[in-house]
C-alpha cells in the first residue's frame, strides 16, 4: 500500500523536532480493523452465552460497554492488520523527534497492549469506562492537552471531523468517500494514505462460492436412483443447489469472523479480506442475515424437510466452529458428516433415499477426506514451524496416525464399492454390471492421489476445493461417470 500525498513539506530534523505533537486514531486507521466488533466476536466464541450480558452493558453506556468487554476477553495485538505506511511514517517521525501520541475510542487495556506491543507511543489516551474517546471528546481532550491547532491528527472516519476542525493539520488515512468531501471543508489536510475498502472481488470471495460446488452432492440420490432425466426433480435440486449455498455462505462468514485471530497466524490464510483488513467486519454482519435468510425462503419453497436438514447443517456447522474443531478425531467426524449431510439434504428434496450401500460408500470416502484435509495442514505448517508445527488441535507427531487411518479409511470405501458391484442390487440396477469392476481401481487411484498431494505439502486447504482446480481430479471424475453410464 502506498502513502499518497497532498502536499508534503520540506522539513529538517530541527523542523520536525519543532512540530507539534501528532495524534493517531486506532480503529481505522493505524489498524484495518475495529477492535470493539473484534473483541466482541472473541468475547462471543469464548463464551456464547455472554451475549445475554452485551445488552445490559451497552444500556451502562459506550464506555463502560467496552471496558467490559475489554475485561473479559484478551486480543493478540501483535497478529492485527497494522497500516505499514502509516507505521512507517510513524517511526520516521519519532525518530526525529516529534511527539506521537495514541489517541483512540478504544479502551485502555487494548490501546495499552496496542502501545506496549509497538513501542511507538509518548502517549495514551483512550476510553477510560466513564468518557468515550470519539469525536467530540476526543477534540475536547486532545485540545485541552495541546491547545487549539495545537497538535496534528491522524484519523479516517466521520467521528473524527470534529479532531480535524481543532487540529493544526491532518492526516487522512484511507477515508470512505462520503467522509472525503466532508473533509476537505472542515480541515487542512497535509498528508493522506490511501488504501482499499474491499472491492467486488473480496466482497464475493469472501462467500466462498467455489465451495457451492460441494453441494453437487445433492445431486448423488438422484443420480443413485438412476432418475437424473426427471426434469422436474432437477428443478428442485437447483433450487435446493442455491439455497444449501446461500446458507452455507452465511455460516463460511460467521466461521471467518470466529477465526479471525487464528487465520493471521496461518501462512495462507492471513491474506483472507477479514484476517488482513481489506474487507470490514461490518459488511459481514450485514450479509450473514441476508444470506440465511434468502436460502431459508429458497429451501421452504423446495419442501419443508429439506429446510429442516438445511437447517440442521446450519446448526452442525456453527457447532463445528464454535466447539468441535478443537476436539481432535471428532472435528473429522463432524466434516465427514456435513458432506453427507449436503447428500442427505439431496434425498429429502427429492424424496428418494439413499441406500446402506451409498451410506457406507459415502461414510468412508467422506471421513477420508476430512483425515486428509487435517493431514495436509500439518504438513505445510511443518514447513513454516518446523518440527514444533501444529494445526487446530493436532501436532506433527500425528500425522503418521492421521494418514493411516485416512488411507484405511478411503480404502475401505473401494471395498464397499466392490461388495455392491457383486450385489444383487447392483445386477437389477446395472445391465452391464461388470463394467462397474473399473470403478474400483479409478477411485483406489482417486484417493492413493489425494493422499500423495498432502504428503508432498501440496493441499493446505479443503480437498474438494482442491480438486476444482485439479487435473487429475477432473479425468478420474469423468471416468467415474463414463463407467457408470456405460454400465447401465
Amino acid at each position: 500500500m502506498e502513502a499518497a500525498e497532498l502536499a508534503v513539506p520540506s522539513v529538517d530534523r530541527d523542523a520536525v523536532s519543532a512540530l507539534p505533537p501528532l495524534a493517531v486514531d486506532l480503529d481505522g486507521t493505524l489498524v484495518k480493523t475495529d477492535l470493539l466488533l473484534e473483541s466482541v466476536l472473541v468475547l462471543l466464541k469464548q463464551a456464547p452465552w455472554r451475549i445475554f450480558s452485551l445488552p445490559f452493558w451497552l444500556l451502562q453506556g459506550r464506555a463502560r460497554f467496552k471496558q467490559h468487554v475489554a475485561q473479559h476477553v484478551s486480543l493478540d495485538v501483535t497478529a492485527l492488520p497494522y497500516r505499514s505506511d502509516l507505521l512507517d511514517y510513524l517511526r520516521t517521525q519519532r525518530a526525529e523527534g516529534r511527539t506521537i501520541v495514541l489517541a483512540t475510542s478504544a479502551d485502555r487495556v487494548i490501546a495499552q497492549q496496542v502501545a506496549d506491543h509497538l513501542k511507538l507511543f509518548d502517549r495514551v489516551l483512550s476510553s477510560d469506562g466513564s468518557t468515550n474517546l470519539s469525536g467530540e471528546s476526543k477534540r475536547a481532550g486532545l485540545v485541552k492537552l495541546f491547545g487549539e491547532k495545537g497538535f496534528d491528527y491522524a484519523g479516517n472516519g466521520r467521528d473524527d471531523l470534529a479532531v480535524w476542525a481543532s487540529a493544526r493539520q491532518g492526516i487522512a488515512v484511507n477515508p470512505k468517500r462520503r467522509v472525503r468531501s466532508e473533509m476537505a471543508r472542515s480541515a487542512r489536510i497535509s498528508r493522506a494514505f490511501e488504501g482499499s475498502h474491499g472491492g467486488i472481488v473480496d466482497r464475493l470471495k469472501v462467500l466462498r462460492p467455489h465451495h457451492w460446488m460441494k453441494n453437487v452432492l445433492l445431486f448423488v440420490p438422484l443420480f443413485a436412483a438412476h432418475r437424473i432425466d426427471e426434469s422436474a426433480l432437477i428443478a428442485k435440486l437447483m433450487a435446493g443447489f442455491l439455497a444449501f449455498g446461500l446458507i452455507a455462505s452465511s455460516a463460511y462468514l460467521i466461521n471467518d469472523l470466529l477465526d479471525l485471530p487464528a487465520d493471521r497466524h496461518h501462512p495462507n490464510k492471513r491474506h483472507r479480506p477479514f484476517a488482513s483488513g481489506e474487507l470490514s467486519i461490518t459488511y459481514a454482519l450485514a450479509m450473514i442475515p441476508a444470506l440465511f435468510g434468502l436460502g431459508c425462503l429458497i429451501a421452504k419453497l423446495v419442501s419443508g424437510l429439506f429446510l429442516c436438514t438445511a437447517l440442521i447443517y446450519f446448526t452442525l456447522s456453527l457447532t463445528y466452529s464454535l466447539y468441535v474443531r478443537r476436539i481432535v478425531i471428532l472435528d473429522v467426524i463432524f466434516l465427514a458428516g456435513l458432506y453427507t449431510l449436503r447428500m442427505l439434504a439431496g434425498s429429502a428434496a427429492v424424496a428418494i433415499w439413499p441406500s446402506h450401500w451409498l451410506l457406507a460408500l459415502s461414510t468412508f470416502l467422506f471421513f477420508s477426506m476430512a483425515l486428509v484435509k487435517r493431514y495436509g495442514e500439518l504438513v505445510v505448517m511443518k514447513r513454516i514451524d518446523g518440527e514444533g508445527a501444529k494445526a487446530r488441535a493436532y501436532e506433527l507427531s500425528d500425522a503418521e496416525l492421521l494418514a493411516a487411518m485416512g488411507v484405511a479409511s478411503g480404502y475401505l470405501a473401494v471395498l464397499v464399492l466392490a461388495l455392491y458391484i457383486n450385489s444383487d442390487k447392483a445386477q437389477v440396477l446395472y445391465g452391464h454390471y461388470q463394467l462397474m469392476w473399473f470403478l474400483c481401481p479409478v477411485l483406489l487411484y482417486w484417493i492413493s492421489h489425494f493422499w500423495l498431494v498432502a504428503h508432498r505439502g501440496r493441499m493446505p486447504d479443503d480437498p474438494v476445493v482442491f480438486a476444482l482446480h485439479d487435473r487429475t481430479s477432473w479425468t478420474l471424475a469423468a471416468l467415474i461417470v463414463a463407467i457408470s453410464i456405460l454400465a447401465l
